[in-house]
């Protein structure tokens, strides 16, 4: 299931979790997060032990600029609270499921 981030929860979801965390910066309006939104979907439902959240750029502002993305849709593995890898744009579900495992 992928939990929806905002500045509430973000640090407690992510900067806390131990293990890794796959986070998708988006907006609603955005044509190729539209493209990944089902991408996302599958790998949170196909990958055990990662927890997979998105946040929408436009209502938490704060953790985009915290995590300078500038294009989207930017994703970001983190593990145990630190940023590891991040892909920019549409991107096939192999290529972050390589770095996931």
């Amino acid at each position: 299931m992928v939990k929806e981030l905002n500045s509430e929860n973000f640090e407690n979801e992510v900067l806390k979790s131990t293990g890794k965390v796959l986070v998708d910066f988006y907006a609603d309006w955005c044509g190729p997060c539209k493209i990944m939104s089902p991408v996302i979907d599958k790998i949170s439902e196909e990958v055990e032990n990662v927890k997979v959240g998105k946040v929408n750029v436009d209502e938490a502002g704060e953790i985009a600029q915290k995590y300078n993305i500038m294009s989207i849709p930017t994703i970001i593995i983190f593990k145990d609270g630190n940023p590891v890898r991040s892909f920019v744009g549409v991107t096939s579900k192999e290529e972050i499921l390589a770095d996931l495992k």
